[in-house]
């Protein structure tokens, strides 16, 4: 196996040496487009693969032989995404941190796949996951080694998933531990309800039946945290 990743590794890097002789653009082009943001610039490893419309945001690590799809973004935030060793991050996924509920990176592991569409947001992901297209995982949520999360499927916040658990398609995952809720289920409204999502993605306490005033202070947290973008730097593809 590892000398597979070795032929594999040499191939790609003799295939950037031809392609850099031809124009010396493309090589630094295929790091994607790259924000300084808060300070931090994205950590790309030499042997990983970032598609020139990815764009990764401030403190973002992309690890050995990983690959970034077009039109993923990974987004630190006010804290980090962390990408481990042959990774793979599909097109128009998206990985999210935050910190305005307390430090919430998105930690994916080595050899995890993520599909396209799928959405991560301040959660870890163990070594070999598979989180496929459209699956959504949230805040505070970790998924054990070899988990299973579904087309379509929800992770919602603070669940844990064992090793090896899988989450079947268009299910919704919750609490500690984990139950399944289909989305017909007459209970998912008040499972939903006791997870206390709001408190957990943005730090707001408003009841869960007071939706007017929840979702405006949603909205205003997120404001605040978006509006750092202001001071934001795209960097040169080369630097």
């Amino acid at each position: 196996m590892a000398q597979i990743a070795a032929n594999a590794t040499s191939e790609i890097r003799q295939h950037a040496r031809g392609r850099s002789a031809e124009n010396p653009l493309m090589i630094a082009e295929a790091q994607g487009i790259r924000i300084r943001h808060r300070g931090h610039v994205p950590q790309v490893h030499p042997t990983a693969y970032v598609a020139p419309t990815a764009t990764l945001v401030g403190d973002v690590r992309v690890g050995p032989r990983s690959r970034v799809m077009y039109g993923a973004v990974l987004d630190a935030e006010g804290s980090r995404v962390e990408v481990g060793e042959a990774a793979v991050i599909c097109e128009n996924a998206v990985l999210r941190g935050s910190a305005v509920a307390g430090d919430q990176p998105v930690l994916v592991d080595d050899h995890v796949f993520v599909g396209p569409h799928a959405t991560l947001l301040g959660c870890e992901v163990g070594r070999c996951v598979y989180v496929a297209t459209a699956a959504t995982v949230l805040q505070c949520a970790r998924l054990g080694a070899g988990s299973v999360v579904a087309v379509g499927a929800l992770v919602h916040a603070r669940t844990v998933l064992p090793d090896e658990y899988f989450v079947p398609p268009h299910t919704v995952a919750l609490d500690t531990p984990v139950r399944l809720l289909a989305p017909g289920d007459p209970g998912l409204a008040e499972a939903v309800g006791r997870v206390g999502f709001a408190q957990v993605a943005f730090g707001v306490d408003a009841e869960w039946t007071d939706r007017i005033s929840r979702y405006e202070h949603v909205a205003e947290v997120r404001v605040a945290e978006f509006g750092t973008h202001t001071d934001d730097e795209v960097l040169n593809p080369g630097q």
